[in-house]
Protein backbone atom coordinates (compact mmCIF):
# COMPACT_ATOMS: atom_id res chain seq x y z
CA UNK A 1 0.00 0.00 0.00
CA UNK A 2 1.29 3.52 -0.98
CA UNK A 3 1.57 5.94 2.03
CA UNK A 4 1.09 9.58 1.59
CA UNK A 5 4.31 11.39 2.75
CA UNK A 6 3.91 15.58 3.33
CA UNK A 7 4.92 17.39 1.04
CA UNK A 8 8.57 19.24 1.17
CA UNK A 9 8.13 22.77 0.19
CA UNK A 10 11.42 23.78 1.44
CA UNK A 11 10.08 27.03 2.52
CA UNK A 12 11.87 27.38 6.21
CA UNK A 13 13.07 30.67 6.40
CA UNK A 14 10.51 32.37 3.59
CA UNK A 15 7.43 34.15 3.62
CA UNK A 16 5.42 34.37 0.39
CA UNK A 17 5.98 37.76 -1.20
CA UNK A 18 2.95 39.23 -1.03
CA UNK A 19 -0.21 39.19 1.00
CA UNK A 20 -2.26 37.44 -2.77
CA UNK A 21 0.75 34.85 -2.65
CA UNK A 22 -0.06 33.76 0.72
CA UNK A 23 -3.65 33.31 0.20
CA UNK A 24 -3.31 31.71 -3.08
CA UNK A 25 -0.76 29.45 -1.71
CA UNK A 26 -3.18 28.69 1.44
CA UNK A 27 -5.68 27.33 -1.48
CA UNK A 28 -3.75 25.94 -3.59
CA UNK A 29 -2.37 23.84 -0.79
CA UNK A 30 -5.38 23.47 1.50
CA UNK A 31 -5.55 20.00 0.99
CA UNK A 32 -2.38 18.52 0.73
CA UNK A 33 -2.48 15.82 3.04
CA UNK A 34 -4.12 14.03 0.40
CA UNK A 35 -1.11 15.18 -1.44
CA UNK A 36 0.79 11.79 -2.86
CA UNK A 37 4.26 12.99 -3.85
CA UNK A 38 4.95 11.33 -7.37
CA UNK A 39 7.98 13.47 -8.64
CA UNK A 40 10.39 16.40 -7.40
CA UNK A 41 13.55 18.35 -8.49
CA UNK A 42 14.52 21.19 -6.63
CA UNK A 43 17.43 23.28 -8.51
CA UNK A 44 21.12 23.73 -7.49
CA UNK A 45 21.32 26.73 -4.74
CA UNK A 46 17.42 26.04 -4.09
CA UNK A 47 16.51 28.33 -6.17
CA UNK A 48 13.37 26.47 -7.87
CA UNK A 49 12.00 23.52 -7.13
CA UNK A 50 9.23 21.65 -9.27
CA UNK A 51 7.08 19.41 -7.46
CA UNK A 52 4.26 16.74 -9.23
CA UNK A 53 1.60 15.32 -6.68
CA UNK A 54 -1.64 13.54 -6.88
CA UNK A 55 -4.29 14.50 -4.79
CA UNK A 56 -6.16 12.14 -3.26
CA UNK A 57 -8.94 14.56 -2.56
CA UNK A 58 -9.96 14.64 -5.91
CA UNK A 59 -11.55 11.50 -5.63
CA UNK A 60 -14.44 13.36 -3.65
CA UNK A 61 -14.71 16.39 -5.59
CA UNK A 62 -16.71 17.70 -8.48
CA UNK A 63 -16.76 14.68 -11.12
CA UNK A 64 -13.94 14.56 -13.73
CA UNK A 65 -11.29 17.40 -11.94
CA UNK A 66 -8.02 16.01 -12.61
CA UNK A 67 -6.09 14.93 -9.98
CA UNK A 68 -2.73 15.42 -10.36
CA UNK A 69 -1.22 18.87 -9.09
CA UNK A 70 1.77 20.58 -10.23
CA UNK A 71 3.67 22.99 -8.35
CA UNK A 72 6.81 25.13 -9.42
CA UNK A 73 8.22 27.49 -6.08
CA UNK A 74 10.70 30.49 -7.01
CA UNK A 75 12.52 31.24 -3.90
CA UNK A 76 14.64 34.65 -3.41
CA UNK A 77 17.04 34.03 -1.17
CA UNK A 78 17.91 37.99 -0.63
CA UNK A 79 14.50 38.66 0.08
CA UNK A 80 13.93 35.17 1.89
CA UNK A 81 10.69 35.68 -0.13
CA UNK A 82 8.88 32.67 -2.81
CA UNK A 83 6.42 33.22 -5.29
CA UNK A 84 4.91 30.61 -6.67
CA UNK A 85 2.09 28.53 -9.72
CA UNK A 86 0.30 25.98 -9.68
CA UNK A 87 -1.56 24.23 -12.09
CA UNK A 88 -3.67 20.88 -11.97
CA UNK A 89 -3.68 18.29 -14.73
CA UNK A 90 -5.58 14.77 -15.54
CA UNK A 91 -2.21 12.75 -16.98
CA UNK A 92 1.10 12.48 -15.56
CA UNK A 93 2.57 13.51 -18.59
CA UNK A 94 0.89 16.75 -18.67
CA UNK A 95 1.74 17.67 -15.51
CA UNK A 96 5.76 16.88 -16.10
CA UNK A 97 5.53 18.65 -19.37
CA UNK A 98 4.03 21.65 -17.71
CA UNK A 99 6.80 21.57 -15.09
CA UNK A 100 9.46 20.97 -18.00
CA UNK A 101 7.79 24.39 -19.25
CA UNK A 102 8.24 26.13 -16.12
CA UNK A 103 12.55 25.69 -16.61
CA UNK A 104 12.50 22.13 -15.04
CA UNK A 105 15.31 20.12 -16.63
CA UNK A 106 13.40 17.19 -18.84
CA UNK A 107 15.80 14.66 -17.09
CA UNK A 108 15.06 16.20 -13.72
CA UNK A 109 10.89 15.20 -13.30
CA UNK A 110 11.19 11.82 -13.76
CA UNK A 111 8.42 9.65 -11.04
CA UNK A 112 10.46 8.72 -7.74
CA UNK A 113 7.35 7.05 -6.41
CA UNK A 114 8.70 3.83 -7.05
CA UNK A 115 5.32 1.27 -5.66
CA UNK A 116 3.35 -0.29 -8.03
CA UNK A 117 2.17 0.37 -12.09
CA UNK A 118 4.67 -0.26 -14.47
CA UNK A 119 4.11 0.40 -18.20
CA UNK A 120 2.84 -2.43 -19.84
CA UNK A 121 4.42 -2.48 -23.34
CA UNK A 122 7.48 -0.20 -25.10
CA UNK A 123 4.66 2.06 -26.79
CA UNK A 124 3.02 3.06 -23.79
CA UNK A 125 6.68 4.32 -22.40
CA UNK A 126 7.60 6.02 -25.63
CA UNK A 127 3.94 7.84 -25.96
CA UNK A 128 4.31 9.79 -22.78
CA UNK A 129 7.71 10.30 -23.05
CA UNK A 130 6.59 12.02 -26.48
CA UNK A 131 3.70 14.13 -24.99
CA UNK A 132 5.88 14.70 -21.46
CA UNK A 133 8.56 16.33 -23.85
CA UNK A 134 7.48 17.89 -27.26
CA UNK A 135 7.73 21.72 -27.98
CA UNK A 136 6.22 23.92 -25.64
CA UNK A 137 3.80 25.27 -27.92
CA UNK A 138 2.72 21.89 -29.70
CA UNK A 139 -0.47 20.78 -27.48
CA UNK A 140 -3.16 22.77 -26.28
CA UNK A 141 -5.63 20.70 -24.25
CA UNK A 142 -9.20 21.13 -25.14
CA UNK A 143 -10.66 18.97 -22.79
CA UNK A 144 -10.66 15.75 -20.43
CA UNK A 145 -12.59 13.92 -18.21
CA UNK A 146 -11.28 11.34 -14.84
CA UNK A 147 -13.00 8.73 -12.84
CA UNK A 148 -12.95 5.62 -10.95
CA UNK A 149 -12.22 3.63 -14.54
CA UNK A 150 -11.10 6.11 -17.18
CA UNK A 151 -9.02 9.46 -17.83
CA UNK A 152 -8.89 10.52 -21.07
CA UNK A 153 -7.46 14.49 -22.49
CA UNK A 154 -8.77 15.80 -25.89
CA UNK A 155 -5.36 18.23 -27.33
CA UNK A 156 -5.16 19.99 -30.57
CA UNK A 157 -1.71 19.17 -31.93
CA UNK A 158 -0.09 22.22 -33.78
CA UNK A 159 2.63 19.84 -35.57
CA UNK A 160 2.28 20.37 -39.16
CA UNK A 161 2.27 17.21 -40.77
CA UNK A 162 -0.21 16.56 -38.76
CA UNK A 163 -2.83 18.47 -40.03
CA UNK A 164 -5.52 16.48 -41.29
CA UNK A 165 -5.96 15.17 -38.45
CA UNK A 166 -4.73 17.50 -35.48
CA UNK A 167 -6.86 16.46 -32.91
CA UNK A 168 -5.15 13.62 -30.50
CA UNK A 169 -7.18 11.66 -27.54
CA UNK A 170 -4.78 9.99 -24.93
CA UNK A 171 -6.46 7.68 -23.27
CA UNK A 172 -4.45 5.61 -20.75
CA UNK A 173 -5.74 1.87 -18.96
CA UNK A 174 -4.63 0.42 -15.66
CA UNK A 175 -4.59 -2.90 -15.00
CA UNK A 176 -5.01 -3.88 -11.42
CA UNK A 177 -4.20 -6.87 -11.72
CA UNK A 178 -1.19 -6.91 -13.73
CA UNK A 179 0.09 -3.80 -11.88
CA UNK A 180 0.78 -2.20 -15.40
CA UNK A 181 -1.02 0.45 -17.83
CA UNK A 182 -1.15 1.14 -20.80
CA UNK A 183 -1.16 5.06 -22.60
CA UNK A 184 -2.87 5.21 -25.84
CA UNK A 185 -3.41 8.39 -28.45
CA UNK A 186 -6.14 8.49 -30.95
CA UNK A 187 -6.35 10.76 -33.87
CA UNK A 188 -9.51 12.64 -35.48
CA UNK A 189 -10.38 15.50 -38.17
CA UNK A 190 -12.16 17.80 -35.50
CA UNK A 191 -12.67 18.29 -32.35
CA UNK A 192 -16.60 17.11 -32.80
CA UNK A 193 -15.28 13.50 -34.28
CA UNK A 194 -13.14 13.13 -31.58
CA UNK A 195 -15.81 14.21 -28.80
CA UNK A 196 -18.43 11.57 -30.57
CA UNK A 197 -15.88 9.03 -29.95
CA UNK A 198 -15.56 9.41 -26.04
CA UNK A 199 -19.49 9.82 -25.72
CA UNK A 200 -20.34 7.06 -28.06
CA UNK A 201 -17.49 4.36 -27.92
CA UNK A 202 -19.32 2.22 -31.08
CA UNK A 203 -15.79 2.20 -32.91
CA UNK A 204 -12.46 0.93 -31.45
CA UNK A 205 -10.16 3.98 -31.09
CA UNK A 206 -8.64 5.04 -34.27
CA UNK A 207 -4.61 5.08 -33.05
CA UNK A 208 -2.19 7.25 -34.37
CA UNK A 209 0.92 5.55 -36.23
CA UNK A 210 3.20 3.59 -33.89
CA UNK A 211 6.55 6.01 -33.34
CA UNK A 212 9.41 3.78 -34.17
CA UNK A 213 10.85 2.25 -31.69
CA UNK A 214 14.69 1.70 -31.06
CA UNK A 215 15.88 -1.24 -29.42
CA UNK A 216 17.36 1.02 -26.72
CA UNK A 217 13.64 2.57 -26.15
CA UNK A 218 12.17 -0.74 -26.33
CA UNK A 219 13.66 -1.32 -23.41
CA UNK A 220 13.29 1.65 -21.28
CA UNK A 221 10.62 1.70 -18.55
CA UNK A 222 9.57 4.26 -16.63
CA UNK A 223 9.71 4.69 -12.63
CA UNK A 224 6.51 2.81 -11.45
CA UNK A 225 3.55 4.14 -10.71
CA UNK A 226 1.78 3.54 -7.28
CA UNK A 227 -0.05 0.31 -7.06
CA UNK A 228 -2.76 1.48 -4.00
CA UNK A 229 -6.57 2.26 -5.85
CA UNK A 230 -6.45 5.28 -3.55
CA UNK A 231 -3.73 6.78 -4.66
CA UNK A 232 -3.76 6.81 -8.55
CA UNK A 233 -7.01 6.66 -10.39
CA UNK A 234 -7.76 3.88 -12.47
CA UNK A 235 -8.01 5.00 -16.56
CA UNK A 236 -8.93 2.07 -18.87
CA UNK A 237 -8.49 2.99 -22.53
CA UNK A 238 -11.15 1.96 -25.00
CA UNK A 239 -13.50 -0.51 -22.96
CA UNK A 240 -17.09 1.19 -23.22
CA UNK A 241 -18.14 2.99 -20.14
CA UNK A 242 -21.68 2.19 -18.60
CA UNK A 243 -24.08 4.00 -19.90
CA UNK A 244 -24.77 6.17 -16.78
CA UNK A 245 -21.14 6.82 -16.58
CA UNK A 246 -21.59 7.96 -20.08
CA UNK A 247 -24.09 10.51 -19.63
CA UNK A 248 -22.91 11.69 -16.51
CA UNK A 249 -19.25 12.85 -17.91
CA UNK A 250 -21.29 14.32 -21.24
CA UNK A 251 -22.39 17.42 -19.61
CA UNK A 252 -18.81 18.65 -18.47
CA UNK A 253 -16.80 18.26 -21.62
CA UNK A 254 -18.48 21.42 -23.06
CA UNK A 255 -15.77 23.21 -24.98
CA UNK A 256 -16.07 27.34 -25.69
Amino acid sequence: MATSTAPDYRLDGFTAATAEVERDFLNATFSDDSFVPLAAHHSQGGRDSYLLFFDRSATWGIPGSPAYVALHLHRDADLGTFRFSQETHPLVPLGQRWLIEQGCPPDGIGLTNTHGLKPADPLTTLLEDLLRTGPGDRYEVLDHYTDDEETWALLRDADPDLAELPYRVFLEEVSFQGNTYTFREGTFATADAADDWLYDRDTPLPLAPAPALTRAEAAVTRSPRTSDRSAVLPNPVTTARSAASAEAARPGRGRS
